[in-house]
């Protein structure tokens, strides 16, 4: 294993604890926040559950951009929630007092690092000159740039 392939599964190992911390901590909370008040509940399932598919796809994919992407979303969109809810609040008057401990914390901390290791694992990519995990297109399917000259 060269120092530079050690580096990028060093930074999706940090995704993939991160992904798994963050959907356990959601998870404990999300029969409370169902009573309190339910869309949260169901946002914090749903974030679970995607965070849940990122740290499979991270591990599974071969291009794990996709990955990397919906899990940066779901983590900086968990990070504006919590942060909205003890500023200003959210909808339905939904307002949290204080930072939750330790689950507000913690869910601060390992969104934080899965945003971070993401830049990392990007920044690695980009500067070796890698594609970062695009689709492509099989040699085999046809690629149509213009009218084909052939037709006329």
């Amino acid at each position: 294993m060269n120092p530079t392939h050690a580096v990028e599964a060093g930074l999706t190992g940090l995704g993939v604890c991160c992904a798994v911390a963050n959907t356990a901590l959601h998870t404990l909370l999300v029969p409370d926040h169902l009573e309190e008040m339910f869309y949260i509940g169901v946002l914090f399932a749903v974030g679970s559950a995607v965070m849940f598919a990122v740290a499979v796809a991270l591990v599974a994919m071969r291009r794990p951009l996709a990955a990397w992407l919906t899990g940066t979303l779901v983590s900086l969109g968990m990070i504006v929630g919590f942060v909205l809810s003890r500023t200003v609040g959210l909808p339905a008057g939904y307002y949290e007092p204080g930072w939750e401990t330790p689950y507000g914390p913690l869910s601060l901390l390992v969104e934080g690092l899965f945003v971070l290791a993401f830049l990392a694992w990007l920044g690695g990519r980009v500067a070796r000159g890698a594609s970062p995990g695009l689709p492509y297109r099989s040699a085999r399917e046809p690629v149509s740039v213009g009218p084909d000259v052939s037709e006329r």
